[in-house]
């Protein structure tokens, strides 16, 4: 009676029977259990677990002893097999075993595996170009680019026709911005197969990234001559003027960055602009004004700094801060100091030779003191002092 005959009762039945045959019954004098694990009988699962890791089939990790300190005889046969056969065989099965770990995305098994290939040395080239190629492949996706490089020449090398050898380059050299040698690579590659869109979509982005980089260099080269000219139209319309720059030792903080630019950076002869300092040396206070025409006068920067609160004007130390009220002085080139009429253009001081105004540090440094104060701030000025304030 065959066994699609029986009834699931007997056939449950049977089952037991068969059972009960194979089942290991102790007779007088044997282990309780039988010798394949009467020795595991005592042992933690931790145990149990280190001694079937020992065994190749349930390995999760190397184990090269025999758990007593001596060799693991039996992972040393199955690698004794590995290289069991002619080298092109041995080679191929650790080709096969690496393509296996590449599908599964195991790239750095994959490569280990056709290292190990390649180490076989056989003589057959297409085993070898590959692996070679293989190994590449892996290392592209690791982002090893130069040993992908490396492999992908030893490639060409062997068949000067592989285009995945062209391809995986490509891309590699594109990675580590060497776009010259990716596009010669490519380039190269559709000298071989000229319809390969893999390339050519590569060798694209290549030239593109290669367009924009020039177009970028352009561009600099461009802003850097611009640059240059306004400099110099700048420097000369100075020079033309004969207005004198000097430099502080401590320049003020809102000066670090300041510049002298032209209203028309093409134009020489358009106004001058700088930044201001407008001084309070009796009341120790100051007014920074980022842009100054050099046609203003003092009096219209005094109506621009005094346009404030009313409560400001009540504090008793700014009693006579009225623009009639008050006097404008800037610092001369030898250290002392020349009262500047309210209504004059700035560049008029500039020009003027003697006694000769300089802008400090790029920009208009000008004193204000009151009338009732002046004679009195003018007595303590000291010219040494100013002097030494001055870059050397």
């Amino acid at each position: 009676m065959s066994a699609q005959d029986l009834t699931e009762d007997q056939l449950h039945d049977k089952l037991i029977s068969e059972w009960e045959k194979r089942r290991y019954v102790p007779k007088h004098g044997d282990p309780a259990l039988p010798p394949q694990l009467s020795e595991l009988h005592d042992k933690s699962t931790e145990d149990v677990m280190k001694e079937l890791n020992r065994l190749p089939f349930f390995m999760t990790e190397l184990d090269e002893t025999d758990g007593e300190g001596g060799e693991n005889e039996t992972l040393e046969a199955l690698r004794t097999l590995v290289y069991d056969g002619e080298p092109h065989e041995i080679a191929t099965n650790f080709k096969n075993q690496g393509n296996d770990a590449y599908k599964g995305k195991q790239y750095k098994v994959a490569i280990e595996y056709y290292t190990k290939g390649l180490e076989v040395e056989c003589d057959d080239k297409s085993i070898n170009t590959a692996l070679l190629s293989n190994r590449a492949a892996c290392n592209l996706e690791l982002k090893n680019y130069r040993k992908c490089i490396e492999d992908c020449k030893k490639v060409l090398s062997i068949d000067e026709s592989n285009i995945k050898a062209c391809y995986r380059a490509g891309r590699a050299f594109f990675a580590v911005e060497r776009y010259e040698e990716a596009q010669q690579i490519l380039e190269y590659g559709l000298t071989v197969d000229p319809s390969n869109k893999d390339v050519k979509a590569v060798l694209d982005k290549v030239v593109a990234k290669q367009k924009s980089i020039e177009e970028a260099r352009l561009k600099k080269e461009r802003e850097l001559e611009h640059k240059k000219m306004v400099q110099s139209i700048l420097d000369n319309s100075i020079k033309l003027r004969h207005y004198t720059i000097i430099k502080s030792s401590a320049p003020a903080d809102l000066l670090e960055d300041a510049k002298i630019r032209l209203e028309d950076e093409k134009d020489y002869e358009s106004q001058l602009i700088f930044p201001a300092m407008i001084l309070y040396p009796t009341t120790d206070e100051f007014d920074f004004i980022a842009e100054v025409g050099e046609l203003t006068s003092p009096l219209e920067i005094l109506e621009m700094v005094l346009n404030r609160p009313r409560e400001w004007f009540e504090d008793p130390k700014h009693k006579d801060f009225t623009v009639k009220k008050l006097e404008c002085y800037m610092e001369t080139e030898t250290g002392g100091l020349i009262k500047v009429g309210k209504k004059i253009s700035i560049n008029n001081a500039l020009m003027n030779e003697k006694p000769k105004a300089p802008l400090f540090d790029n920009g208009l440094r000008l004193y204000v003191v009151p009338k009732t104060q002046s004679a009195d701030w003018l007595s303590k000025w000291s010219k040494e002092a100013a002097l030494a304030k001055r870059q050397m």
